[in-house]
């Protein structure tokens, strides 16, 4: 094995690929290491489950790790992950969430369905967590009504917030053509949530505490395995998980609402399954 040389913390992405191209394994951990939460964090908004997020970033890294010698530096590396990630997001096959395409009218009608008699429940110890996990459950949810082409191109721009020619590489279209589809993506959901989800418009009956035992009762919100608000999230030195998606209440802006989603962390156990599936045999990873 090729020994690497200074502090590996230091080095970038770049620096990484040719050492891994080397053939180096230490490098390679870190190279996993530092891109797995940001291809996580994609999947996940792509495709609404942490399951199914997860099993999309295992391949998704398989296919980064596996065609390293067809990165030539024209972009940046982390261009290049995402545009890798994107195709595969894009043409892998639906995932539960996914079977019955969900539309804005269908989301809509499930929204107001029990408001009325539903009460808003003050948070406390006990309903906390599960208020957050409608908050995160529900607009992540809202995403999933926008098709594939346009859901992905306003993570790109909207919560990524990515220019629109690192985007429109990203996608492989020209910047004039994702402007549009990113145009098309915000009118559609903005227009959904001015007019059903309280965060943004104050006059919607819509309230996220009202929600929890609605979600509760038909099985979208289980108390004891909760999918986003128990989540591992990037540590941040400043706020708490909660007090991140709290703050989402007092926002009233559609596109800030989805940035100031907690940035999630890839699960743990992601790294490790890379690790053995490379060590199998199975793949190989691919030198200059």
């Amino acid at each position: 094995m090729i020994a690497l040389s200074g502090d590996i913390s230091v080095k970038s992405l770049e620096q990484l690929v040719e050492e891994v191209k080397g053939g180096n394994r230490t490098a390679l951990e870190e190279l996993i290491r530092r891109i797995q939460d940001r291809i996580y964090g994609l999947a996940l908004r792509m495709l609404w489950h942490p399951a199914d997020a997860e099993d999309a970033s295992q391949e998704i890294l398989i296919r980064i790790l596996t065609s390293l010698s067809s990165f030539r530096g024209e972009s940046s590396f982390s261009t290049w992950v995402y545009r890798v990630a994107s195709n595969y997001l894009l043409t892998t096959r639906k995932r539960r969430m996914e079977h019955d395409q969900l539309t804005f009218q269908a989301f809509g009608d499930d929204l107001e369905r029990g408001l009325g008699e539903a009460a808003e429940i003050p948070a406390s110890s006990e309903q906390d967590l599960p208020i957050q996990e409608v908050k995160i459950g529900c607009t992540h949810g809202m995403l999933l009504c926008l098709d594939r082409a346009h859901r992905l191109a306003f993570i790109l721009g909207e919560v990524f917030e990515l220019i629109d020619r690192e985007a429109a590489e990203i996608l492989e279209i020209s910047a004039a053509a994702f402007r549009k589809r990113l145009s098309r993506a915000r009118s559609k959901l903005y227009a959904f949530m001015a007019q059903h989800c309280g965060l943004v418009n104050p006059k919607s009956q819509c309230r996220c505490a009202k929600r929890v035992d609605v979600a509760i009762q038909v099985g979208r919100v289980n108390p004891k395995d909760l999918l986003f608000a128990s989540h591992r999230a990037i540590a941040h030195p400043e706020r708490s998980l909660i007090e991140k998606v709290s703050e989402m209440e007092d926002l009233h802006d559609a596109a800030a609402i989805f940035r100031s989603h907690p940035n999630f962390a890839a699960p743990e156990s992601l790294l490790p399954a890379i690790k053995n599936l490379i060590g199998s045999g199975k793949f190989t990873i691919m030198s200059t």
